[in-house]
């Protein structure tokens, strides 16, 4: 069954969008993502979008694991490389205030959704990670900008190359998240944080998030030819034996039997 995206107006000029697939930890799907985009082209007159995930979790990254073997690299490639890519760059060029309220765990491509977002704000007691490297994933360039660009190099190395996942309070110590509340709290000091947003003047909001995009652009950018390099390291992980394996494993909460290739 595939997941949702439910849309709800909680507050004046707040537009909020609960992803919700509880049989999949609410894993993004084709689905999610593809509304999540149609969704962000079309806001109409809100002035906050405000992000989180259903059933006390937010989403435990990309839905993957149940794709067959005989067609997992262009499957998994197509689903991480267009819809996901996608439904970041809505995030990345919307004009207002985003805002990721994280109720439960936010793994993955989950927390790169969220990182999408301006801030974020995290309920106490939940796990934030990067599996790329339990899972023998070579995380996309654009996704790693993103991380070295919110908590610089270091801890960026740490997430990836570690894959351990760490908690809200220290995920905050990195600046991962701008805030940490308690589970029951959550809902109301994120929707606090939208209204205030929403309430702010237009054209200031807009022109700030203009120009700090345009900055970290400028400081991101790499030769086309180093850029063409990575997108195939990339895809050919997708074809690896050992991704093929780290999915089966982490599926069966097994060891991964690497080789190499």
């Amino acid at each position: 069954m595939a997941g949702q995206l439910f849309l709800d107006h909680p507050a004046d000029g707040v537009l909020r969008l609960t992803i919700s697939n509880p049989a999949k930890r609410n894993a993004l799907d084709h689905a999610i993502l593809d509304a999540i985009v149609e969704v962000m082209g079309a806001l109409g007159d809100a002035r906050t979008v405000l992000l989180t995930g259903a059933d006390g979790m937010f989403s435990s990254g990309y839905d993957i694991g149940d794709i067959p073997e005989d067609v997992f690299a262009e499957e998994a490639e197509r689903l991480v490389a267009h819809p996901f890519a996608e439904a970041l760059e809505a995030f990345d060029t919307c004009e207002i205030p985003t805002v990721a309220a994280l109720p439960g765990h936010t793994i993955g491509g989950g927390l790169e959704l969220a990182l999408a977002c301006d801030l974020r704000i995290a309920a106490d007691g939940i796990k934030l990670g990067m599996p790329p490297a339990k899972l023998g994933l070579v995380y996309s360039h654009t996704g790693l900008r993103r991380f070295i660009d919110t908590i610089g190099a270091p801890r960026t190395r740490q997430l990836f190359l570690t894959g351990r996942n760490i908690d809200a309070h220290t995920a905050l110590g990195w600046g991962l998240v701008n805030d940490v509340v308690g589970a029951a709290d959550l809902e109301g000091a994120a929707l606090d944080l939208a209204e205030d947003l929403a309430a702010n003047a237009p054209l200031s909001v807009r022109g700030n998030k203009r120009v700090i995009r345009e900055l970290l652009d400028a400081e991101g950018r790499i030769d086309p030819d180093v850029e063409r390099e990575l997108i195939e390291l990339r895809e050919r992980s997708f074809r690896s034996e050992d991704m093929r394996e780290g999915i089966r494993a982490f599926g069966q909460k097994r060891p991964a039997r690497w080789k190499g290739r």
